[in-house]
C-alpha cells in the first residue's frame, strides 16, 4: 500500500522516514519530497509498504502523532493522480504550440 505522509520535520530524509515506518512492518520504498532549488525537505513524503495490514497499523499508530518541533504527522493512503486521458492530444494546440495550431 502506498502512503502519503505530511508534517515531517524539515531535517528528515528518506532513511529517517523508512526507519520510522519499519517499526510497523516491511517498507519497500520511502521518499521525502525535496525542494528543487534548495534540495531540502518540503515536509512530506511517500512510502510503500507491501503488506496492507502493516500499512493500516502504521496509519493508525502514526496519524496525528506529534514529532519534534511540535509538528503533527498526517498519514493516509496515497491517492492516485487522476488520469485526464488527454496526454499530448486534445489540447487544441498545433505543432507550433500556439492555440489553434498553424493556419495555412
Amino acid at each position: 500500500m502506498k502512503l502519503f505522509i505530511a508534517g515531517l520535520p524539515y531535517d528528515f530524509d528518506d532513511v529517517d522516514l523508512k526507519e520510522m515506518f519499519e517499526l510497523y512492518g516491511e517498507v519497500s520504498s520511502a521518499k521525502v519530497a525535496l525542494d528543487k532549488e534548495t534540495r531540502k525537505s518540503r515536509g512530506f513524503g511517500f512510502l510503500d509498504m507491501p503488506n496492507d495490514n502493516e500499512a493500516l497499523e502504521a496509519i493508525q499508530a502514526l496519524n496525528g502523532a506529534n514529532l519534534k518541533g511540535g509538528k503533527q504527522l498526517s498519514v493516509k493512503k496515497s491517492e492516485e493522480k487522476p488520469q485526464t486521458g488527454y496526454g499530448n492530444r486534445g489540447n487544441d494546440r498545433g505543432n507550433d504550440g500556439r492555440p489553434g495550431g498553424r493556419r495555412y
